[in-house]
């Protein structure tokens, strides 16, 4: 899959594509990443990108036509279709980026990533050219390069042999593999840290007895802090009557 990302600011992504685990998805080309900045299609000496609000107001707005000079010269070089590679903003009105988009975006073919700056970007061309918005959460960022970074690195792990452990990011809150929960605390040496053991039941040696330590506490960490994600689990009817049984005990102390 190919993202192609414009952005005033590429180096930022440099780094990024070349340090830890993800780099693999980048170096074998699962996971093809372009840089644009629109600067270099903007006009005049010096290469302004953005202008003063029509209407008054404080900060500047991203121009709409070295955007647009910018999209085109991706859609050439791409040579495919806007429904095969769809323009996403990144954007505080946006859907809040959860697994189940992430794991539609892995199967992609990828998209165009625009990283908003300033105080927004002329509303003519989101209008007319964004396809998708997605946010990752009710605050603002600076700018949407950190956002793609978080798309591209929550895509990347999930391509094959990108982890250690090819079924590590089923084990992962949120998968469907774990019926949509959190994921249960872990643990490694040494046994005794500060006067802290590890769970009897994760010593035991015991496979079921491992796998309900960890189911319970994956249930009751989920009830705690994620109460929707119960509900969620109990509509789609993934819970077991020995879950509820967890939940009702829980519910009882």
């Amino acid at each position: 899959m190919r993202f192609d990302i414009i952005t005033l600011f590429p180096e930022l992504f440099e780094p990024f594509l070349k340090s830890g685990v993800t780099r693999r998805a980048y170096e074998s080309g699962q996971v093809t990443v372009r840089l644009w900045n629109p600067r270099d299609y903007a006009e005049g000496n010096y290469r302004r990108v953005d202008d003063r609000p029509f209407g008054g107001g404080p900060g500047m707005v991203m121009m709409a036509e070295p955007l647009m000079a910018c999209l085109s010269a991706i859609r050439h070089d791409r040579g495919d279709t806007r429904a095969q590679a769809p323009l996403v903003l990144f954007s505080p009105i946006g859907q809040t980026l959860n697994h189940a988009a992430v794991q539609n975006w892995s199967d992609s073919q990828g998209a165009v990533l625009l990283c908003g700056r300033y105080e927004g970007i002329d509303q003519r061309f989101i209008d007319q050219e964004v396809d998708v918005h997605i946010s990752l959460g009710d605050f603002v960022l600076s700018g949407g390069e950190l956002v793609a970074m978080a798309l591209l690195d929550a895509v990347a792990r999930l391509q094959p042999g990108v982890l250690n452990d090819e079924g590590s990011h089923q084990l992962d809150s949120f998968n469907p593999a774990l019926d949509g929960l959190l994921d249960c605390p872990h643990y490694t040496r040494p046994e005794l840290w500060q006067g802290q053991g590890v769970p009897p039941a994760l010593m035991s040696g015991h496979h079921a007895q491992i796998e309900r330590w960890r189911r319970d506490q994956r249930l009751l960490l989920t009830a705690q802090l994620r109460p929707d994600l119960i509900a969620a689990a109990r509509q789609a009817q993934r819970l077991t009557a020995l879950d509820e049984q967890t939940l009702a005990k829980q519910n009882t102390l």
